[in-house]
């Protein structure tokens, strides 16, 4: 269904032919729909353009299934950088595959996609209701994890040789785009191998997906960082505490952790440039008139003050700069050509909040996430990720979760309200 130029249709590996054995529970129609747009002027713009109104496939379990869970075996990897909240998904798969479907085969494929080769030492793991009981406990990820592609047609061969009829990819928008190869090469070669997406990015930034997995961990950690950080700020003369989060090319992280301590004096973020004379301007003139400051940058912002080397990590992405040393040596040397005497304290708690527990909430999204995605497996969906969007869970297409990265919009009202939060200077250059 093309709607407005969005094209929410999800793929089918065939036709769904086999009673669904859960009883007892709400089922969804196919016909069910989670309209895009969430304002009336986005409605009417719609419909003004004669246009049949967005609307995403809404997630979860199905009168009629594609596969006969009896004969059905399973696989998850997780892939990329650790998040909180991926034993939680994991957990949930295995534990919904079991009690809903009485899937008794399920692979944990170990490393991310290195897992799904062929090499000696590759060999997955047998996942069961007993061997995920507690995992959800730990950070990281009980599979382990890597970064880098692999051959799709080699991880698909390994698929049909251990009778793979479903995958759950758990990983961020690279583990989203090595998903969708496997998929199409799975179709290629005629295979009913079902790949689902589970999106993981601690950054919060996949396109079509309202919140991922983890990012409410993540600022609920960063709270301990400024905390600390403006503690230390506060009992200095002309104190400074400088925290640096998560957020390669989105700032989520960062913006949400303004909001949640406004004691926060400056939000600094990939999507709004400053200049480092514009920013030290407006430092110098809150540490006069407060005596004190409080500053948290995300890890990508002002990547173009520093001479980056040009290297890339094994998924492809360029290696930053160290923002957070940057400005800490860079306000350490204007304050002291300025004659002005500064206690600063830099804290970077980026490791320590990915590699922690989930909190409640993002551990029972986690749970529904998961679930969410054994339901869309198990009625043939495939190349799909599934999404939460107007706060329900839903199916997007890969294409689309992978079409471009989610950023902030400074002219939205997320940053009007980090703004007006923080006091900083619409801009700083």
């Amino acid at each position: 269904m093309r709607e407005s130029g969005l094209d929410f249709t999800i793929a089918k590996i065939g036709e769904c032919r086999v009673p669904s054995p859960m009883s007892g529970v709400r089922f969804t129609g196919d016909e069910e729909r989670v309209l895009y747009h969430a304002t009336l002027e986005g409605i009417s713009g719609a419909l003004n353009a004669g246009a049949a109104l967005p609307g995403m496939e809404a997630a979860g379990p199905r009168r009629m299934l594609f596969f006969d869970p009896a004969k059905l075996a399973c696989g998850i990897v997780t892939c990329g950088g650790l998040c909180p909240g991926v034993n939680d998904v994991v957990r949930a798969v295995v534990l919904s595959l079991d009690r809903h479907y009485g899937v008794r085969t399920i692979y944990g494929f170990r490393f991310g996609y290195d897992g799904l080769t062929k090499r000696p030492g590759r060999e997955p793991l047998a996942l069961t209701p007993e061997s995920v009981r507690r995992i959800h406990e730990s950070g990281g990820s009980v599979l382990g994890s890597s970064r880098g592609p692999q051959d799709p047609g080699e991880m698909v061969e390994r698929l049909d040789e251990l009778g793979v009829g479903i995958l759950f990819a758990i990983g961020g928008d690279g583990t989203l785009r090595g998903a969708q190869k496997i998929g199409e090469e799975a179709a290629r070669r005629g295979l009913a191998i079902s790949v689902i997406g589970i999106p993981k990015t601690i950054d919060n930034d996949i396109s079509f997906v309202q919140r991922t997995f983890g990012f409410e961990t993540a600022v609920t950690e960063a709270r301990r960082a400024t905390y600390a950080a403006h503690a230390e700020a506060e009992a200095a003369r002309n104190g400074i505490g400088l925290v640096k989060l998560m957020g390669r090319d989105s700032g989520f992280i960062a913006a949400y952790s303004a909001l949640v301590n406004n004691e926060v004096n400056f939000c600094l973020v990939p999507e709004v440039p400053f200049t480092l004379g514009g920013f030290m301007a407006a430092l110098q003139r809150r540490l006069e008139q407060r005596g004190h400051a409080l500053v948290v940058v995300a890890e990508g912002a002002g990547q173009d003050l520093m001479s980056g080397s040009g290297e890339h990590d094994a998924s492809g992405n360029v290696k930053y700069g160290d923002i957070g040393v940057f400005l800490r040596d860079a306000i350490t040397k204007h304050f002291k050509q300025a004659g002005t005497s500064v206690t600063l304290k830099y804290i970077d708690p980026s490791y320590a909040i990915r590699s922690v527990p989930a909190t409640p909430h993002d551990a029972a999204f986690c749970l529904l996430l998961g679930q969410s995605a054994v339901h869309a497996g198990l009625c043939g969906r495939t190349n799909m990720a599934v999404s939460f969007w107007n706060h329900r869970f839903t199916h997007v297409p890969i294409s689309l979760a992978v079409s471009e990265r989610k950023t902030i919009d400074p002219q939205d009202t997320l940053w009007s309200s980090v703004v007006a939060s923080t006091g900083q200077p619409w801009e700083m250059r």
